[in-house]
């Protein structure tokens, strides 16, 4: 990233700094205030675990008074802190998932759980959705959000495309959900990108999915992971579905230059450090009171303050996709909800103007929130995936539905009656409970 500074003068001694030298001193001066900061406050930290208890043992004994009787649900609120806050390793996140679904037998689908090991030789959870009849219309694979896994939600959206007829692909990026890494982070955007083409270009050497059209989508951030993948494998994909994506910091929520500048070099010192303010995206995102406490349940989720290595990632990545929009060019569905404060729809706009794609269609749903499929009320969420399955079966050519040399295509009627079997209500978080497919 580049900063710019105009050149500087002191007009009664004559002097003037240019602007590479005042650029570089600040810099350098923003470095060092960064890394006293970093030291002042580890140091602060330090002594504070180390006397927080001395003082507390001291204070009590001081009082004379017995204190005033505490409100237990108050107490109870004080030392009560999210489990999930602590999940930096696979294996508690798996063990986490594992006591959740002891606990609520609900949630449990008896998903088989699969894991492969990528060319960086780091564990992947891998999941797949296969319609039950016919050769699939095409292939559907999955990017998720920041913070998100394909085992929760996604587990209901996922059946309803495969009851629609598309084989569907997910996996949990490294350091999210099930797969190995640090949680929550990506110190290097590049390689997320690639382990995600390295499982789905695998997934579309298999024999039986020869000749299938193939789709990427992408929600929130895993709308800059398809973006990203399209750029850098243009040959690999037939279109992309893009569910609030976030591929540019809009000018009004961009940091301040300084703040960038210390951010990055924050990041050199204590990437993994989780330092970067940040609001709850379910809080924010969910409309639906009772989904957006349904969300809450989520037992792998990342939940913390995000990392400065990873909001740096992010930075970069969305001032990339910023530049490159004009290069995107495969047929694009682009979703936005109208109300969305954790993504701008103003640049969906954006990218639906500058995309050189042919094909490309932008629906924005007004009173909509950020989580378009997992946290807007049933009406919204049945309207939302009516558009996806329509644009996809659009664009899956007619050899997809040829098996031994005869049409598999379900009547319209046959597939309402399938959907409506198998359309979940997304309150319970992927259960088909026989809704009525609008």
């Amino acid at each position: 990233m580049l900063i710019e500074l105009g050149g500087w003068t002191a007009s009664q001694s004559g002097m003037m700094l240019s602007s590479v030298t005042f650029a570089r001193a600040a810099q350098v001066v923003l470095l060092l205030l960064a890394t006293i900061l970093v030291l002042y406050y580890r140091t602060l930290l330090l002594q504070w675990r180390s006397t927080v208890y001395s003082v507390t043992v001291s204070t009590w004994s001081l009082t004379r008074q017995p204190a005033p009787a505490a409100d237990p649900a108050a107490v109870q609120n004080l030392v009560t802190v999210d489990k999930r806050l602590s999940l930096d390793s696979a294996e508690s996140r798996r063990l986490s998932r594992a006591e959740f679904l002891q606990e609520h037998k609900d949630f449990d689908y008896g998903m088989s759980i699969k894991y492969v090991t990528n060319s960086r030789g780091m564990e992947m959870f891998v999941k797949s959705w296969m319609p039950e009849e016919g050769r699939p219309k095409g292939i559907l694979f999955l990017c998720h959000g920041y913070g998100d896994t394909v085992t929760f939600f996604f587990e209901g959206l996922a059946r309803i495309w495969a009851a629609a007829g598309y084989a569907v692909f997910g996996m949990d990026y490294p350091g999210f959900g099930l797969s190995e890494g640090l949680h929550g982070y990506v110190p290097n955007f590049d390689n997320l990108v690639d382990d995600v083409a390295e499982q789905y270009r695998a997934v579309k050497g298999y024999p039986e999915m020869e000749g299938l059209p193939c789709f990427l989508f992408g929600e929130s951030m895993g709308g800059a992971v398809a973006l990203k993948a399209h750029l850098k494998y243009p040959d690999m994909w037939d279109g992309a579905i893009l569910v609030a994506p976030m591929c540019k910091i809009a000018d009004s929520m961009y940091p301040p230059w300084y703040l960038v500048q210390i951010m990055i070099a924050l990041a050199h010192i204590i990437p993994k450090a989780k330092l970067v303010t940040n609001r709850d995206i379910a809080e924010i995102g969910f409309r639906d009171l009772v989904k957006r406490k349904r969300a809450e349940m989520n037992p792998v989720a990342y939940v913390g303050n995000p990392r400065l290595g990873t909001a740096l990632s992010l930075l970069r990545t969305t001032d990339e996709i910023e530049r490159r929009m004009g290069e995107v060019a495969l047929p694009l569905l682009i979703i936005h909800g109208g109300s969305d404060v954790v993504t701008d729809p103003s640049i969906s706009k954006i990218l639906h103007e500058k995309a050189k794609s042919t094909d490309k269609v932008l629906r924005l749903y007004e009173e909509a929130w950020h989580c378009l499929l997992e946290g807007e009320p049933d009406y919204m969420v049945k309207k939302v995936m009516a558009d996806i399955i329509t644009w996809l079966d659009a664009r899956s050519t007619s050899r997809s539905f040829m098996e031994d040399g005869k049409d598999s295509r379900k009547s319209d009627g046959e597939q309402a009656l399938v959907l409506a079997e198998m359309t979940p209500e997304l309150v319970a978080c992927g259960k088909a409970v026989g809704n009525q497919y609008d």
